[in-house]
């Protein structure tokens, strides 16, 4: 996912006209000579290209047949993406992240597992999911995205209206989004969002509901990172009606 660091340099490089809305950097350190090398030779298989996904149904940018069709936005170095499509071969994932270095992690990790059921989108994710098909997912994964903690930075924050539209259109009566963070104050904003969306209902019944990680999470570094810093993360989960 994106972060609030600057850009190497020290300079965030003047958006492009697709860029307009992006926020956070593009590209980190050098990237490893195996991760470069699974970037051009695998990613071009992996990708999926905005203008070809309008009005076609999702499952059809899988070789096999697929169940439903899940999103992962900001997968930041893929672990839990991979994981997800490795403990269910049969749903579809598509990952969006636009980090280089991410993309070349989870391109790697794809590749060398041969997982058939993963297809990514390294760029911002919202030209993408305007041309999805309505009611096309299954489950929305926002995890541990930028908290923009300073207040005149809040609008840039993923979860905000015309975002949680998006996200209202594409899931499936019955699909699910989920957000993790680790950041009290955005963990207040999104549940005061969604809990005010007569489009949403928040599924947990007790504490443990939010506090405990879902069946099957396999951690991030970021994650790790948190709870080494004394924070602790939060696992919400809505309900699209």
């Amino acid at each position: 996912m994106t972060t609030d660091k600057d850009a190497p340099g020290g300079e965030t490089p003047a958006p492009g006209p697709r860029e307009a809305a992006f926020y956070g950097r593009r590209k980190g350190k050098k990237l490893r000579t195996a991760q470069a090398a699974h970037l051009a030779q695998d990613l071009p298989q992996l990708a999926i290209d905005p203008e070809h996904v309008a009005g076609r149904p999702l499952a059809a940018l899988f070789p096999h047949d697929v169940r439903v069709v899940r999103l992962e936005i900001g997968f930041g170095g893929g672990e839990h993406l991979v994981s997800e499509a490795r403990r269910h071969p049969d749903i579809g994932y598509i990952g969006a992240e636009a980090f280089l270095n991410g993309i070349a992690k989870a391109t790697t990790a794809v590749a060398e597992l041969g997982l058939a059921n993963v297809r990514l989108h390294g760029d911002d994710v919202v030209p993408l999911l305007d041309r999805l098909p309505d009611a096309s997912l299954d489950r929305i994964d926002l995890l541990y995205p930028d908290p923009w903690p300073k207040r005149r930075h809040w609008k840039r924050r993923f979860v905000r209206a015309d975002n949680i539209d998006r996200i209202a259109r594409l899931l499936r009566p019955g699909g699910h989004f989920r957000f993790a963070t680790d950041i009290e104050h955005y963990a207040g904003w999104t549940l005061r969002h969604f809990l005010a969306d007569p489009r949403f209902e928040w599924t947990a019944a007790r504490a443990d509901d939010w506090r405990l990680p879902w069946e099957g999470w396999p951690g991030t570094r970021y994650e790790a990172k948190a709870l080494r810093e004394g924070r602790r993360p939060g696992y919400y989960e809505f309900r699209r009606l």
